[in-house]
């Protein structure tokens, strides 16, 4: 069987220098084009390693001695641990990735017997796939991050009661009681508040106003810090936010 170095070298660089880079964009690491270009070249170069007597545990060490090299090229040593979990982490999805669909189109099997059927996952269609892959995932990641970065643990105290409520911050919150310039922290219409004082504070939306019921906590806790100069709104429509019962103003973002 002949064995092309260079093709195979190649092929490692470029495997190496996606997982590197979708680290990159997942972390929002600040990292330039050439530091990426040089921990890829360190990481194909291991292919080396295929051609010296090592055992099992020798040859783990090895690789990872050369996972941490390849991660302080890229990014440094700063959220060292960070970057190298998911170096490994993206390596793994993509690995996976490959293997199942090198394991659907080189085998057929026949009961529960595993033939190999002569056909080898092309290096082309490989290369093609894997940049699919990789950016699939590192949209997912991203999605999620922008989807619960801003998701808080809120308690309201009220009478003696708390309310433990999942909340999250709206940027486009800014809605304040005119008169106190006190923030309004807006919670869900099924959530019954038992407060005989309260107060109507008008709001201005687009192509809408009105007012909207409010109540003075003796005090909110986010995420363990300590919030007074707020009023608890009751929204007059239910939130269509999954598990979501409270929203946040605008003016609470410097401090969480």
């Amino acid at each position: 069987m002949k064995i092309y170095l260079d093709l195979v070298i190649l092929i490692n660089f470029f495997f190496d220098f996606i997982i590197i880079f979708a680290t990159k964009c997942i972390l929002k690491e600040n990292a330039k084009l050439i530091r990426l270009i040089m921990a890829a070249i360190i990481g194909s170069a291991s292919i080396i390693l295929l051609f010296i007597p090592l055992n099992s545990f020798s040859l783990f060490l090895l690789k990872l001695l050369i996972s941490i090299i390849i991660i302080l090229t890229a990014f440094g040593r700063r959220n060292f641990f960070k970057n190298l979990t998911y170096f490994y982490l993206v390596s793994i999805i993509l690995g996976g990735f490959l293997y199942l669909l090198d394991i659907s189109y080189t085998y057929e099997n026949k009961g529960l017997l595993f033939f190999n059927n002569g056909l080898v996952l092309n290096f082309v269609v490989m290369i093609i796939i894997s940049p699919i892959i990789i950016y699939l995932y590192v949209k997912e990641q991203k999605s999620y991050k922008n989807k619960y970065s801003s998701i808080y643990t809120t308690e309201i105290y009220i009478n003696n009661k708390i309310y433990k409520l999942k909340s999250i911050l709206d940027t486009g919150n800014n809605l304040k009681d005119p008169y106190s310039k006190k923030s309004v922290i807006l919670i869900n219409n099924n959530i019954k508040i038992t407060k005989k004082e309260f107060l109507y504070v008008p709001y201005k939306a687009l192509n809408t106003e009105g007012i909207i019921k409010c109540f003075k906590p003796d005090r909110v806790i986010i995420n363990d810090k300590l919030f007074k100069n707020c009023l608890i709104g009751l929204s007059k429509e239910r939130f269509s936010l999954d598990d979501i019962d409270c929203i946040l103003p605008n003016t609470f973002k410097e401090d969480l």
